[in-house]
């Protein structure tokens, strides 16, 4: 009887454990496949260098570095590389945001020229500018255009306005586009008036209260706005285009100036995956994690809040994608994707974070492509397809509903 037993158990065991190995060696797999169509697309995209993570269970699982970070002297892309996140600040700036709320400093429908009055000049031809809340700004809804500087059209302007004094002239220049909350439109802008209420409710620069709250909480220390210290210098990437086939070298080291909460986060890969850690969550650093924010504020900022898919369907979004605070959601095939995209000055980089699997990937590129627009089959570029690529990894671990 006890043999029959044990022969039972071993049994049941093996049946419980077969869909976990079965997950795992779908994983690998997955992330093999996923190692080479990275390296074959940047290869065949001209792309100088790249460098992917993915975080699992809150631990760098697999990191791979391919390419170089300067052309010209031949530096090889490492994990001490930095890359410019661009627009993947904003999903710290939304979480500034959230501090401020969980701290009793504002709330998310607060009106947004409460605390910027200088906004109650913009043009609104939908009614009162007074009615634009905090949330709309962090959803992308709130009606403004998506340029921050509209009139870039000479060669020796600055890289971004250096001042909230050359945005705030703007203002009475500046137009509501549709009726706050009736639809997506995705607003550097936006985000950089957040900045305003960060700024002005803490006394402190941008910068500054994010390194105090975010960064340095999380262990980021080689994570910096903006132009890079002289420490850093020999690790900054450079940055390129490829256009009509030819490669461009973009301005070297830039200053965003006064939309730093827009897009003027530089990091390496090793300090993103603290990050990516930390948005995924972990049970055994809770009390960590909890210092910068909250769980159920996180995932508040996942609840999804507008439809944005047919307004920003290129790179990572598809058509079921939808704008929640600061990030972006979707689901592809039953599995929640949460998410940001950068682009700015030759640089592409993506945040993707399937919650449920605790999986995360991160893709830094520093060479931008076009797709061809007369080719249906190509109108991605090679980063998009990559960063397409890594939902493989999440439905690899994710149950079957076959």
């Amino acid at each position: 009887m006890s043999r029959r037993l044990a022969a039972w158990l071993l049994l049941a065991a093996l049946q419980i454990a077969s869909p976990a190995a079965a997950g795992e060696r779908a994983f690998d797999k997955s992330l093999t496949d996923f190692r080479s169509l990275h390296r074959a697309e940047t290869e065949r995209a001209g792309i100088v260098g790249s460098s992917f993570y993915v975080v699992r269970d809150g631990r760098v699982a697999a990191a791979d570095h391919h390419g170089l970070q300067d052309a010209d002297s031949g530096v090889p892309v490492d994990a001490q590389t930095i890359y410019h996140w661009a627009s993947i600040t904003k999903t710290m700036t939304g979480i500034a945001i959230l501090q401020l709320r969980d701290r009793g400093l504002l709330t998310l429908d607060d009106p947004i020229v409460r605390l910027v009055p200088e906004l109650a000049a913009v043009h609104n031809p939908f009614g009162d500018t007074g009615a634009i809340t905090l949330r709309q700004l962090m959803s992308h809804s709130a009606g403004f255009g998506g340029g921050t500087w509209r009139w870039r059209d000479r060669d020796w302007q600055p890289f971004e306005p250096r001042s909230w004094a050359q945005l705030a002239a703007m203002l009475p220049y500046t137009d509501v586009q549709f009726r706050p909350g009736s639809r997506f439109s995705y607003s550097n802008p936006g985000i950089v008036y957040l900045g305003q209420v960060i700024e002005r409710l803490t006394g402190e620069d941008f910068e500054v209260y994010i390194d105090k709250n975010i960064l340095k909480p999380l262990g980021m220390h080689a994570s910096y706005f903006d132009r890079t210290p002289p420490h850093l210098l020999r690790h900054r990437s450079h940055s390129y285009y490829i256009r009509d086939g030819k490669r461009v070298a973009a301005p070297f080291d830039v200053d965003t100036g006064v939309t730093v909460s827009n897009g003027g986060l530089n990091a390496p890969l090793p300090d993103m995956a603290r990050y990516a850690a930390f948005l995924l969550g972990d049970a055994k650093r809770r009390a960590e994690y909890d210092v910068v924010l909250k769980r159920a504020s996180l995932e508040e900022m996942w609840v999804p809040q507008i439809a944005a898919g047919e307004d920003f369907t290129q790179g990572r979004m598809a058509p079921t994608t939808w704008s929640g605070l600061s990030f972006f959601v979707d689901r592809s095939d039953g599995i929640r994707i949460i998410g940001h995209n950068g682009d700015q000055n030759g640089f592409r980089a993506y945040l993707s974070l399937c919650p449920d699997q605790h999986l995360g990937t991160l893709l830094a590129f520093n060479t931008e492509t076009r797709g061809v627009a007369n080719d249906p089959s190509n109108r991605t570029t090679a980063e998009s397809r990559i960063a397409l690529a890594t939902d493989g990894l999440c439905k690899a671990l994710a149950p079957s509903t076959g």
